[in-house]
């Protein structure tokens, strides 16, 4: 199995064999908190003008819409999982757009990655035994950074997270067997990569329980899998995985 890590959305263009689409602060962390909730299927989109046209076709689906990490305006919510906490998504569909997460899915799709899956800390373990089970020959994890034009730490750690537990099965397999301690690493993002959501000024953007539900390493035990419709459009979707816990 040949294993690169890329960055940023220029990274996203170059995925090749199984493409592993990662965003810490918040996209994919979100995404699991909305499948845990019961949401049945999400919609990445690029465009906001695409997300919209969506929303206004289907007023019953969700729309959680972010640019510079606020919340767009005329969307149901913005990026964040604490305040999308509390709303009932059973069987709801999710229309998803932000800066760089679904910006990702949607360039390594265009780029003919043969397989999408999404990552966060909140699901590495799960994302590598899916990997592992599918045992592809190329893997590209991307990083998506910071609007997917800046390296973003936390995407970073989750990708040599993922890349450490590709290369060290029994750590999948055997969680008392993983040596790279990925949630002191995390934890200590509240002094680095993820001090913005300690900052007063921008709680109402970045709340600090954001930060803890988006740094729960391993609490899932699904993975988020991209498809398409019979139509062609891109949407991802819960798949559980046996034996995870």
């Amino acid at each position: 199995m040949k294993v690169r890590i890329l960055e940023l959305i220029e990274g996203a263009k170059e995925a090749k064999g199984l493409a592993v689409i990662i965003d810490v602060f918040r996209a994919f962390s979100l995404e699991c908190y909305l499948f845990d909730a019961g949401a049945s299927r999400c919609y990445p989109i690029g465009k906001l003008e695409d997300a919209f046209a969506m929303k206004k076709t289907h007023p019953d689906y969700y729309l959680f819409g972010e640019r510079k990490g606020a919340r767009v305006r005329g969307c149901d919510f913005g990026n964040s999982p604490s305040q999308a906490r509390g709303t009932d998504f059973r069987g709801k569909t999710i229309i998803h757009t932000t800066s760089a997460g679904t910006q990702g899915i949607v360039n390594a799709a265009a780029a003919g990655a043969t397989e999408i899956m999404t990552a966060s800390l909140v699901n590495a373990r799960a994302a590598a035994a899916y990997i592992l089970s599918r045992n592809p020959g190329e893997v590209s994890i991307v990083a998506m950074g910071k609007a997917g034009l800046e390296t973003a730490g936390e995407d970073v750690l989750c990708a040599r997270y993922l890349e450490y537990l590709l290369k060290h099965p029994e750590a999948v397999r055997h969680p008392d067997a993983d040596q790279f301690d990925i949630q002191q690493r995390a934890d200590g993002l509240k002094s680095t990569w993820g001090r913005h959501f300690f900052d007063a000024a921008s709680q109402e953007v970045f709340p600090i329980e954001d930060f803890y539900l988006c740094t729960q390493c391993n609490r899932f035990p699904f993975v988020i899998r991209a498809d398409r419709t019979e139509d062609g459009t891109l949407y991802t979707g819960r798949l559980d995985l046996p034996g995870q816990e």
